[in-house]
């Protein structure tokens, strides 16, 4: 079941057309380092969407840095590139990571986005910040990115538990890449074609079915009556409905879902006080 934000359509208008929303005061900044496309999202202080950018890069490997100067090169364009369309400085910044990473890839990832220009004033973890934009209490939030399965589970809006494991969209491209004998960038364009989702989705299936087994372990034993799914590899029509079957819990996803995390990170950046 699609679950439907009205503004995840708007922050998907903005970025889609490179337009810019009308705002007063200062703005927050969320940058999601994935690993198939970095994202800055810019909203106001009511956490209203202003702006965003996506870049389609390769700097990121199962939620790791692997190419720092890149990512911090593509951050900063990012960075500019959505300063001139506003006409202002993008001062203040969020990051966020994968649940369960090593203390030290936490300090690259806010490394890469202060290189960029920003100050960081919050790192949290991705699905908790997607949980800021489905408004979820309880349940749990899986954030399928392109080298990470993430989930958090949620009681009363709180983070009770938080796992990881290195099985994304990378994991489908690579299956792709195997089966119709071509390069790895040819068999990401063909993932990504809307218009071969029928044809793609059966020959990836089982890798998702293998997510959807390692978030049934995750949630075992715990008392989790839905599960969220968020992140551009959930983007198939029918990825909800194997997660449902797998883990045996009612599954939602919402729509836009490459976009959720990256707006919920600049909704948790925190704006100094006495900032103007």
């Amino acid at each position: 079941m699609i679950i439907e934000k009205p503004i995840l359509n708007e922050f998907n208008r903005l970025v889609e057309n490179g337009i810019c929303r009308r705002f007063e005061g200062p703005l927050k900044c969320g940058v999601d380092l994935g690993t198939a496309n970095i994202v800055l999202a810019v909203v106001d202080k009511d956490n209203k969407p202003v702006a965003g950018a996506t870049y389609y890069s390769s700097v990121v490997k199962d939620g790791i840095v692997v190419d720092y100067i890149g990512a911090i090169k593509i951050v900063k364009n990012l960075k500019a590139q959505l300063e001139q369309a506003l006409g202002c400085e993008l001062l203040y910044g969020s990051c966020a990571i994968p649940p369960g990473i090593l203390s030290g890839n936490v300090r690259v990832i806010a490394n890469v986005v202060e290189s960029a220009g920003f100050e960081v004033t919050k790192v949290v973890d991705e699905p908790t910040a997607a949980a800021t934009v489905l408004d979820i209490q309880d349940g749990g939030v899986v954030d399928v990115g392109g080298g990470t399965t993430g989930i958090s589970i949620l009681k009363d809006g709180k983070v009770v538990y938080v796992a990881d494991e290195p099985t994304g969209g990378t994991h489908m491209t690579l299956v792709l890449s195997g089966y119709y004998k071509v390069p790895y960038s040819e068999a990401e364009e063909i993932k990504k074609n809307t218009a071969k989702q029928d044809d793609v989705f059966p020959i990836i299936k089982p890798v998702v079915s293998k997510m959807a087994t390692i978030v049934r372990g995750f949630i075992e034993g715990k008392d989790v009556s839905a599960i969220y799914l968020v992140g551009g590899a959930s983007c198939f029509d029918d990825f909800e409905a194997v997660f449902e079957k797998e883990t045996g819990v009612p599954c939602y996803k919402a729509n836009h879902p490459l976009l959720v995390t990256p707006l919920g990170i600049a909704m948790h950046c925190e704006i100094p006080e006495g900032a103007e």
